[in-house]
């Protein structure tokens, strides 16, 4: 009987993952996906696959161990690394940015609170709508972290932080440079000895452009013309807002 009923629960799951793959597999033929996916159920993979190229130049396949830059994603790492030094009583959600971070421009920075730099509500500009950032020479350019967030994440804030909602990469960037200068250790230290080394997750790091990393995917764009290669961008930019790399099993991990 035990063996009926667990037969039975596996048929939905078994038909959940066939769905998942019509569907991956319609968007892989389509052109609109390439890469690695993975659903999961309770911690349990239900579904994983892979697309498409990770060189397209060479015509390599992606696979399973494919290790992709994962952008913003980057973001919830930040946020888990903050609440941990706020569980620990070294950083106060309203505590002000000012407080941690000194260099900071203190007419804005005495009114911005941690949680609204964690919930995109610090009314901060976004550092990649400045006009001709991504196009010019300053996004190709390495930077510290000081220099990038006296020079590109400490404009004039755009409302009354905590009055609105507006995504920036710049109040994350800023939360790295926070827990830099709380903790006394690199961003990438951190992420290494509190997340990646404790979970498991060998798979998992900081972007190092002029490291040669086994399985790395290339990075492509879409033109007028089709799939281009990725415009190069110094990775001390996107810092705590973007400059991490995973496959799907250290995220699921």
């Amino acid at each position: 009987m035990a063996g009926v009923l667990a037969s039975a629960q596996q048929t939905p799951l078994r038909s959940a993952a066939l769905r998942i793959d019509q569907i991956m597999q319609t968007r892989a033929k389509a052109a609109d996906f390439s890469g690695s996916v993975l659903v999961a159920r309770e911690g349990r993979a239900l579904y994983q696959h892979a697309f498409g190229y990770a060189n397209l130049e060479w015509k390599i396949p992606n696979d399973l161990q494919t290790k992709f830059e994962i952008g913003s994603m980057t973001k919830q790492f930040t946020a888990l690394l903050v609440l941990e030094l706020v569980n620990q009583g070294r950083i106060k959600l309203d505590g002000r940015l000012a407080d941690y971070l000194p260099y900071y421009r203190k007419d804005t920075g005495t009114r911005i609170t941690i949680e609204q730099l964690l919930d995109h509500t610090s009314g901060i500009p976004n550092f990649l709508s400045a006009p001709g950032f991504l196009e010019g020479p300053a996004s190709r350019m390495p930077y510290g972290v000081r220099d990038f967030a006296e020079k590109y994440c400490s404009g004039n804030l755009e409302f009354e932080p905590g009055t609105k909602f507006n995504y920036s990469n710049s109040g994350y960037f800023l939360l790295g440079a926070v827990l830099e200068q709380v903790s006394g250790q690199s961003y990438e230290q951190l992420l290494r000895e509190r997340v990646f080394t404790p979970l498991g997750m060998h798979h998992s790091g900081y972007t190092h452009t002029a490291t040669i990393l086994p399985h790395r995917a290339a990075g492509y764009e879409r033109s007028v013309s089709g799939l281009e290669n990725a415009r190069f961008y110094d990775m001390s930019i996107p810092f705590a807002a973007g400059a991490l790399y995973s496959t799907v099993g250290d995220l699921l991990l």
